[in-house]
């Protein structure tokens, strides 16, 4: 396996709107208190000749950021073609805007983030959400799915799920206050605040609950499985 690694530093706008799009690979997304995007990317592949057809293209317009891996194009009797990816991690400012985070297979983490949205699909994978006090739409087709929080803030902010194949956990601080969505279509379904003050507790059995924890707040978390399990834990603050 080939390496080559790309690091770059943008100044920006902390109210950016920003596009992510790999192929394969990872994106690692955080949050700062800062007033610049820092990019780092390793491109692997198995020969000199495909690494060098891997480009990362980034634009960097005002208010207008774009971060775009270009591939070369898969042979077309090849099902899955992984002998190229790239991973990112890349750090802007937490109140920045992603309005578009597309990778087809890897995994992807969303850390830190405060601005307008997020809007993050990944293909096939791991998806991780951490600490995103925003309006978070997170989709995935196939793997596994977490949304967790340290400690929770009152505010106005929905972080939306939904997974087509496979299991979504969701860790929440117990004393946190939040209006709760979850539905397993296919699947089991279980959650800690169910006795909790305020909550409407599901029937045993259920594969759909809608609580208002502690009163439900001004927060919505709302998380959907077509296929798979949804596991909703209460952590301590």
């Amino acid at each position: 396996m080939l390496e080559e690694t790309f690091e770059q530093f943008y100044a920006i706008p902390q109210s950016a709107k920003i596009t992510i799009n790999n192929r394969d690979g990872a994106v690692l997304l955080y949050g700062s208190d800062g007033n610049d995007m820092r990019v780092r990317a390793v491109k692997k592949a198995y020969s000199r000749e495909r690494l060098s057809q891997i480009a990362i293209e980034i634009s960097v317009r005002p208010n207008v950021v774009s971060v775009r891996t270009k591939f070369a194009p898969q042979p077309k009797c090849a099902l899955f073609d992984r002998s190229g990816t790239v991973d990112y991690a890349i750090v802007v400012p937490a109140t920045a805007e992603i309005s578009t985070l597309r990778l087809n297979a890897g995994e992807v983490i969303v850390d830190g983030m405060r601005g307008r949205s997020v809007h993050a699909w990944l293909g096939d994978g791991r998806m991780f959400a951490h600490n995103c006090f925003a309006n978070v739409d997170l989709a995935l087709q196939r793997g596994n799915l977490a949304i967790s929080y340290d400690w929770w803030e009152q505010g106005t902010f929905l972080v939306h799920a939904n997974i087509a194949r496979g299991d979504a956990w969701a860790f929440l601080p117990s004393d946190a206050a939040f209006h709760l969505v979850a539905e397993a279509v296919h699947g089991k379904l279980a959650s800690d605040f169910e006795n909790t003050p305020g909550a409407r507790a599901a029937s045993a059995g259920a594969r759909k609950i809608e609580t208002f924890v502690h009163g439900g707040g001004q927060a919505s978390i709302n998380v959907r499985a077509a296929n798979g399990d949804i596991k909703i834990v209460a952590t301590h603050p």
